[in-house]
């Protein structure tokens, strides 16, 4: 009998996605290593551990019922903004911003959680809200005030990039939802008329990326100095690149912020234009995986989270990619499981792990 229960368990796992997770994880660690070897290999054996941690919390994550997650939601979303507080009074700035906690030997960004926490918070109201076919401004005042409250903490911070990604991934998700026409015309007006505002609201480097952005050459040695040497590491990699370890721009480090948000410009300057695609390739399967078992799950609240998900990842690895070509102000977005960072990580394979439970379950409704 109970072997039985563990053999349906391995026949219903997604082993799609969860392949082409694997893939992506490999390809990030060759990357990582290529990297930060000059320097030091730390990063890379850190990345690891993360990544250890990472499996066993997507393991919890598919094993445990993802519908336990409806009365904790309002708990989530608490913690959260409490850990976005509290980043202001126990964590010194670094680079100008506070976006890390220290738990012993181990730094957790709350902001990488807040973008998770968005996911859960919009399935759920959804959920809550089914019975509405569109919505209009009454109904969308409540989520938009709950949500302004950690994107503002973010915002703070400051850290503009991530403030974005959780914006979009809460208006993308209410859009799936359905929102009244007059509403959207509203909101896009309201949005071109604060736009101004926002501009003055922006700091003063905040501007001067954007300006970069524009023209690069305004100031190749300051602001326009990482989009412009990411331009050079990806079109010096041509078709097949220059081979692993050897890509110039990344070994002699020309190329600032390479085991972060500039790590796609490795991948394109040591594999080139193959290596690229066929790592673009995978991130589609993995996104287009996400959406199909989102629209198979079983309850409305499973295809929603399985969405925001797939939007999550599809914000991440459109910015990133596009920061590194030079078609997108440098806001600081990560590439999923390419990029180093703990937090990223853990928050990444738990929605992997999230995702095949959503899979696995419709089996045994």
């Amino acid at each position: 009998m109970q072997m039985g229960r563990y053999a349906k368990i391995i026949d219903n796992i997604d082993w799609g996605l969860l392949l082409s997770t694997m893939c992506i994880l490999v390809i990030g660690l060759l990357c990582l290593y290529s990297a930060t070897r000059v320097a030091t290999t730390i990063l890379f054996w850190k990345q690891l551990i993360w990544i250890g941690i990472g499996l066993l919390v997507m393991l919890m994550a598919f094993f445990v019922d993802y519908r336990f997650l409806l009365p904790l939601t309002w708990p989530i979303y608490l913690a959260v903004l409490l850990l976005l507080v509290i980043v202001f009074f126990l964590r010194p700035e670094i680079s100008g911003a506070r976006r890390w906690l220290s738990l012993g030997p181990i730094g957790v960004q709350p902001s990488e959680l807040a973008k998770i926490m968005t996911v859960i918070l919009v399935a759920y109201w959804g959920e809550q809200k089914k019975h509405i076919l569109n919505f209009g401004l009454r109904e969308l005042v409540q989520p938009f005030v709950i949500l302004s409250i950690p994107v503002l903490l973010v915002l703070i911070e400051p850290d503009l990039g991530t403030a974005g990604i959780i914006t979009l991934i809460a208006v993308s998700m209410l859009v799936l939802l359905g929102i009244k026409r007059s509403t959207l015309l509203s909101a896009g007006a309201f949005l071109v008329i604060a736009l101004p505002f926002g501009w003055l609201s922006l700091k003063g480097y905040q501007r001067l990326r954007i300006l970069s952005f524009l023209d690069p050459s305004r100031d190749p040695l300051g602001s326009g100095y990482h989009a412009m040497q990411s331009k050079i590491a990806v079109g010096s990699g041509s078709l097949i690149g220059k081979g692993f370890l050897d890509g110039t721009q990344t070994q002699l480090k020309f190329l600032p912020e390479h085991h972060t948000d500039f790590i796609f410009s490795v991948v394109a300057e040591e594999w080139g234009f193959v290596g690229s695609l066929i790592l673009i390739v995978l991130f589609m399967l993995l996104i287009t995986k996400i959406f199909s078992i989102g629209l198979k799950a079983k309850d409305r609240f499973g295809t929603l989270l399985c969405f925001g998900i797939a939007i999550y990842f599809s914000l991440h690895v459109f910015i990133n990619i596009a920061m590194a070509i030079g078609i997108f102000p440098v806001v600081g977005v990560p590439l999923p499981f390419i990029s180093y960072g703990g937090s990223f990580m853990l928050v990444n394979l738990f929605c992997i792990g999230l995702v095949l439970n959503i899979s696995w379950r419709r089996f045994i409704f």
